[in-house]
């Protein structure tokens, strides 16, 4: 792609497409701003190549060919969409090479603050696109085409979608000096830290936003208009950064909401057929959104086309379809894909009877067989052969409708299905938490100068026989085979992620009572019948555990790291001075 290559890195930090003679001012180039987004990338349409990378910002970014390839063809909506006007939508695409560069410590410390399901991406980037398709008679083809694209990590669909309404009309008309000004601005903003509420100042107006924290309550994600007496203008104030509304999104679907919610448990393939990358992407976006707290540890692509490199391993029929959501809108990739055990078909946005306004409820999609899956001409529907294992909710349906004819704002509606869906997946992951944190050993079983004992292993049979005291019936009223859900649970990709991390914490939680049970001791005591071996092994391990408590791996508190310390300095004192020389170098 000739196209491609015009928007080849260059090390320039200076102005748009200019070189830079020196470095700016602080000591790593671009580090705030990297720390919200990897990069800014405008598409346009070439009348001869297609879709072209008109520009990268910061201009020293490295995008491989591949990840450039990729970004111009998701940037764009497919030709069966037809968006006229401007459209917004994302889109994730794999990091090609792997991980090229350290993550900086502030990453590190975001995501050790942040809940598991809004940790930075670690090998995919997220692109979160405006689109502006409009009548241009001064234009070859009579149609001015072009995307603004922001390149993150971070997960923040609600957020980086108020910034491109704020500055992709601005960029479409005056351009360059918009973009290289507002890439100057967000440079300028604080690193987004969990539990901070932050004001984001840019083209004239200040985003105020809470940064999601694991010690917020679930209630209370959401951000009132607080703090900004002293702002002018007043802030405009999001109340999540990465929350959907919900209820709009799973409108067609609400009946099988449940359904959806197995299938999203037990990490199976589904492909969501919409009529725009705008309801495919936040569709897809809302599937993954309904487990949490619990991560999302399968593979999903908001928006995908079959120009996308990984279309091949997609498609073969060699082997089982692999674990991702596929949001799509070109029909064609329903006879390519008929094989998934999953396809949701979503038609375009219409209402039946009355209508929401008069009370009803949108037109709900039916569960077909996949038989029953023609190849063009297919209709709406959700075409798979599983069969649920809890019962439906018909309550909340009910509750649903009872608010729509009453007027409930949809935010309501939307506050009560987020919370049927958090009640659903708490009431299946509490037995679980209350199961592991029974194979943690006992806090009084830590000595400090013994090896920690071992975390004792997850056994699958114990679990489920736990489930008679403990089980997800005490805090959910549904009905249903608890049990076998839970089986195929342990199959899936969520049981690997969900027990990886818990273990990883155990562990770390394991080594934090270790190192506060040696800090605690007598030192002088334990090193008077020791010798010079085991004290210099002594100062050893304590640094490398200061270390790692230090990059925000262990959870212990300052005072026991001041006790490490006073701890090694002790040991190192009591040793010859040839051997202090070598732990103390001057």
């Amino acid at each position: 792609m000739d196209a491609l290559s015009r928007a080849e890195p260059r090390r320039a930090r200076g102005r748009l497409g200019a070189q830079s003679a020196g470095a700016r001012a602080p000591a790593v180039p671009w580090a705030r701003f990297s720390a919200w987004l990897e990069c800014v990338c405008v598409v346009t349409f070439d009348l001869e190549l297609g879709q072209a990378l008109e520009l990268v910002y910061p201009s020293d970014f490295r995008l491989t060919d591949k990840e450039k390839s990729s970004i111009c063809y998701l940037s764009f909506p497919d030709s069966h969409s037809g968006c006229l006007g401007d459209t917004q939508f994302s889109f994730r695409i794999r990091q090609c090479g792997g991980q090229r560069s350290p993550w900086p410590a502030d990453d590190r410390h975001y995501d050790s603050g942040a809940p598991v399901s809004l940790q930075r991406e670690a090998a995919h980037y997220l692109g979160y696109v405006y689109f502006r398709q409009v009548k241009d008679s001064s234009v070859k083809r009579g149609y001015f085409q072009k995307s603004l694209v922001l390149v993150s990590r971070l997960p923040f669909v609600r957020l980086f979608q108020a910034l491109l309404s704020l500055i992709a009309p601005e960029y479409f008309d005056k351009l360059a000096p918009c973009l290289e000004a507002v890439c100057s601005e967000i440079d300028q903003w604080p690193a987004p830290v969990p539990g901070r509420t932050l004001n984001l100042p840019v083209v004239g107006v200040v985003l105020q936003v809470h940064i999601p924290s694991r010690a917020d309550k679930p209630e209370s994600t959401s951000l009132k208009q607080r703090g900004h007496e002293n702002l002018l203008p007043a802030p405009l104030v999001l109340s999540s950064v990465h929350e959907l509304d919900l209820f709009r999104c799973f409108q067609p679907v609400l009946a099988h909401v449940q359904t959806l919610w197995e299938l999203m448990l037990l990490g199976e393939p589904l492909l969501v057929l919409a009529p725009s990358p705008a309801v495919s992407s936040e569709m897809v976006l809302a599937l993954t959104r309904c487990l949490q707290p619990l991560k999302f540890c399968c593979d999903y692509r908001p928006y995908f086309t079959i120009h996308d490199s990984e279309f091949k391993e997609f498609a073969t029929r060699t082997q089982a379809p692999p674990n991702v959501v596929l949001g799509v809108t070109n029909p064609f990739l329903i006879k390519t894909l008929q094989h998934w055990p999953h396809i949701l078909r979503i038609g375009e946005p219409k209402m039946s009877g009355r209508g929401c306004s008069a009370g009803g409820l949108p037109k709900q999609v039916k569960l077909k067989k996949p038989s029953r899956l023609k190849t063009l001409d297919t209709k709406p529907g959700l075409y798979t052969t599983y069969t649920a294992h809890l019962h439906r909710d018909k309550a909340l349906l009910t509750r649903l409708l009872r608010g729509l004819r009453r007027g409930r704002p949809a935010d309501t509606l939307t506050t009560l299905l987020r919370g049927h869906l958090l009640e659903l997946t708490q009431s299946f992951v509490i037995p679980l938490e209350h199961y592991m944190a029974g194979l943690m050993p006992l806090q009084k079983s830590v000595a400090p100068w013994k090896t920690p004992p071992q975390i004792r292993p997850f056994h699958q049979d114990d679990f489920l026989r736990s489930l008679e005291c403990t089980g997800p019936q005490l805090t959910c009223v549904l009905k249903g085979d608890w049990l076998g859900l839970y089986r195929r649970f342990f199959k899936s990709p969520h049981f690997d992620g969900w027990y990886r991390q818990r273990r990883r914490e155990m562990a770390h939680k394991l080594e934090a009572l270790h190192l506060e049970a040696i800090c605690e001791a007598d030192i002088e005591t334990w090193m008077k019948d020791k010798s010079e071996v085991e004290v210099v092994d002594l100062v050893l391990k304590l640094r490398e555990k200061l270390v790692r408590a230090q990059s925000h791996q262990l959870p212990v508190k300052e005072e026991t790291l001041q006790r490490a310390r006073l701890h090694i300095e002790t040991a190192i004192g009591s040793l010859p001075k040839d051997l202090q020389a070598v732990l103390c170098p001057p």
